[in-house]
């Protein structure tokens, strides 16, 4: 399998769990670029190439989107929930990365369509361990579809 390139999305507004997590990320060697945006309005953008995105325009879509629940401007619920209605976005994968443990999260973050729902782990190294087998089996394992921008299937889309 051809593994150039990947790159994800974390849309995530703690500095500490950014931090953890792309150190836990960079020891996989599947991963080229880790993307990061800290609210719901910024991951929008980012994906839809609009300001201040622009320049993403006709690259290819992260291969991976690694979410927050409580996030400012825009909720993760939300962002899930247009991702999942827009046919460009989504069969993209979409895991829920978050500290909560509400029951209503999880049951709203499934009924949108989310593909996982991760609740991140207090204790350092089992996080580590975590996004280690977060990574093997979304980048690995699981079988993505061909890698497109959101101009090519918006092109096919139409």
């Amino acid at each position: 399998m051809n593994t150039e390139g990947i790159e994800i999305l974390l849309v995530d507004d703690s500095s500490a769990d950014v931090d953890l997590t792309i150190h836990a990320l960079r020891d996989s060697p599947l991963i080229d670029r880790i993307h990061v945006v800290r609210d719901g309005e910024q991951a929008l953008n980012f994906l839809f190439c609009k300001e201040p995105y622009l320049e993403r325009s006709g690259r290819p879509l992260p291969r991976l989107i690694l979410l927050d629940l409580k996030l400012p401007k825009v909720d993760g619920l939300s962002v899930l929930r247009v991702l999942k209605q827009d046919c460009r976005t989504r069969s993209m994968p979409v895991i829920v990365l978050t500290s909560s443990r509400e029951d209503n999260d999880l049951t709203a973050s499934y009924d949108l369509g989310v593909n996982s729902y991760i609740q991140k782990p207090v204790d350092f190294d089992r996080f580590r361990e975590t996004l280690r087998t977060l990574g093997t089996y979304w980048l690995r394992v699981n079988q993505a579809p061909p890698r497109q921008s959101l101009d090519s299937r918006a092109e096919q889309a139409e």
